[in-house]
């Protein structure tokens, strides 16, 4: 009888054991699902800080990931100058292949599926360090959707340009749009919710 009792304790801390592990790997598989598939990427160069706060609202408006693209570099009020023939982003924005350097990547990329990427908007295009990002990674199948705030230019062909020069693999909802104003994360959702 003892013999059974000892047999019976023994099935029954095996039996927990069991269970714990089970307990561990559900817990691992509840933390990898997460994991967001959904980034909103974007470089806000002036003091006003516009495109930052737009992508703040669309990443909690589209439960995403909110990375900043930061150059090496920072711009200063004198770079920015678009009247100066030889200010610094004029330089760049002359240049196709000019590629500002970038101080951090994404290091998880393969997660996201889709990825929104902000930008003002320079010479009625996307400035040259967005092309830098995107020339980070392999981004092909991924679902790209631009987004930009502009003092008075429309999106142009700033989609199109980035598409063909730096992520031709990628699915590109075109032409993305201008988002100025501070748009609140209820208008972003209807937005979002228009692209599907």
């Amino acid at each position: 009888m003892k013999k059974l009792a000892f047999l019976f304790v023994i099935a029954l801390m095996m039996g927990a054991c069991q269970n714990n592990s089970q307990n561990s790997d559900n817990g691992e598989e509840a933390a990898d699902s997460t994991a967001k598939t959904v980034l909103v990427a974007y470089f806000s160069a002036s003091e006003v800080r516009a495109t930052e706060r737009v992508a703040k609202n669309l990443a909690e408006a589209t439960d995403a990931d909110l990375f900043e693209i930061v150059p090496a570099m920072a711009y200063t009020t004198e770079d920015l100058d678009w009247k100066d023939e030889q200010s610094r982003s004029t330089i760049e924005m002359k240049d196709s292949t000019a590629r500002p350097e970038v101080i951090s990547k994404v290091e998880n990329m393969d997660q996201y599926t889709t990825i929104y990427v902000g930008f003002p908007i320079w010479w009625y295009t996307a400035p040259r360090i967005i092309n830098t990002f995107l020339e980070q990674y392999d981004l092909t199948g991924k679902t790209i959707i631009p987004f930009a705030t502009s003092g008075g230019s429309d999106m142009g062909k700033s989609g199109e340009d980035l598409k063909k020069a730096s992520a031709p693999n990628a699915n590109w909802i075109l032409p993305g749009k201008v988002l100025n104003g501070n748009p609140p994360v209820d208008s972003l959702k209807v937005w979002v919710e228009s692209l599907k």
